[in-house]
């Protein structure tokens, strides 16, 4: 990633490609454990966090368990270490997060996929021990978006996996690698953590002046001609502060850096891509307008969401391919996709994390 001018930075919400927010089980004790299981789906997909509470005695490591029933799989997890043997799942503490006091909250999340049903899991136990009591199922899944911006969190303090301030901290993890990704003059200060390529946030404080002052996020190389794929999809959930300046921006590069091609998800402030509006296009399981200009470095293509959004996923190759089918490049190499934060101004210090992230493609 390299500095650029002009493009924007970002929240995020719930897209309109039929994205379904389920608020799912509750399950309660009066001694034990509870669960809130909630979950983000779309078609064949969802991303789910499961938020844990000891109601008893403080646990030195920690093991939950629960049963699919409709035949759901964990692709992918964070927060925890996960296994699925048939519908059975068990995910288990990192080495960072393996204490859990009376009544503290861990939050390990997944990502998964569906076909048919995705009804919630309706028990779970902790270290083997029922997490009982009520259970109250929330409503049906439900279509649209939610609100158009999300309350700041904070990073987890202490032990996470990886932490820098570096202006180029680098990380690898799982095939991808995490840049902390400041670019210098007129910046103030920026510190990255991550539990995982899927689970990483930072705390910004840019002063409020004009020029993207970084672009901290998680890359996962491609480096396949658009004529050698069948698929390349991400999903992603975020959440971002309503206050600043900047986007959450998916980042494409082509042909060894000589294309650039931003999808917006979300912009908040004073920020605007390059170029001219050349049209507007329903791609990619989105609607998007789309500018095309230059930074004097490489033709930047910005795919502009129509409404903002936090959570979902996108076609990356029909997007690809629509550029292609307009003239504006060739059977190009798709090299890095990359998914971060375009930060303008964040004085003050404002917090962006990534719930979940993935790239797939083949």
């Amino acid at each position: 990633m390299r500095p650029r001018t002009g493009s924007a930075l970002a929240a995020v919400l719930t897209l309109g490609i039929g994205m379904a927010v389920v608020a799912a089980t509750q399950a309660s004790a009066a001694t034990g454990c509870r669960v809130d299981y909630t979950v983000n789906q779309w078609p064949g997909g969802f991303t789910a966090n499961v938020a844990i509470t000891n109601l008893g005695d403080p646990l030195n490591g920690w093991r939950l368990e629960w049963s699919f029933a409709n035949g759901q799989t964990v692709s992918q997890g964070w927060n925890g270490v996960f296994s699925q043997s048939g519908s059975r799942v068990t995910v288990s503490n990192q080495t960072y997060n393996g204490g859990l006091g009376t009544n503290a909250t861990v939050t390990p999340g997944f990502n998964g996929t569906w076909n048919g049903t995705n009804s919630a899991p309706t028990a779970f136990t902790l270290n083997g021990v029922a997490c009982t009591g009520s259970t109250n199922p929330g409503p049906g899944p439900t279509t649209g978006a939610p609100p158009t911006s999300a309350a700041p969190t904070t990073p987890p303090p202490g032990g996470v996996a990886w932490r820098s301030s570096d202006q180029w901290g680098t990380w690898t993890n799982g095939g991808y690698t995490l840049y902390n990704n400041i670019w210098g003059s007129g910046a103030g200060s920026q510190t990255i953590w991550a539990n995982s390529y899927s689970n990483w946030g930072v705390t910004a404080n840019h002063p409020n002046t004009g020029g993207v002052k970084s672009y901290p996020n998680a890359t996962r190389a491609v480096n396949r001609t658009l004529s050698s794929l069948r698929t390349l999809t991400s999903t992603f959930n975020v959440t971002v502060p309503s206050s600043g300046a900047y986007a959450t921006a998916y980042d494409i590069w082509a042909n060894n850096h000589a294309y650039e091609i931003m999808l917006w998800l979300n912009k908040t402030g004073p920020v605007g891509p390059l170029g001219s509006l050349q049209t507007t296009a329903t791609v990619g399981g989105h609607t998007w307008q789309v500018y095309r200009g230059s930074n004097g470095a490489n033709e930047v293509f910005s795919f502009i969401r129509s409404g903002n959004t936090n959570s979902g996923s996108v076609d990356v190759l029909a997007i690809m391919n629509w550029i292609r089918n307009q003239g504006w490049y060739g059977d190009v190499t798709v090299g890095d996709v990359q998914l971060g934060y375009e930060i303008t101004s964040s004085a003050g210090g404002l917090n962006f994390t990534t719930n979940a992230y993935s790239v797939s493609f083949s």
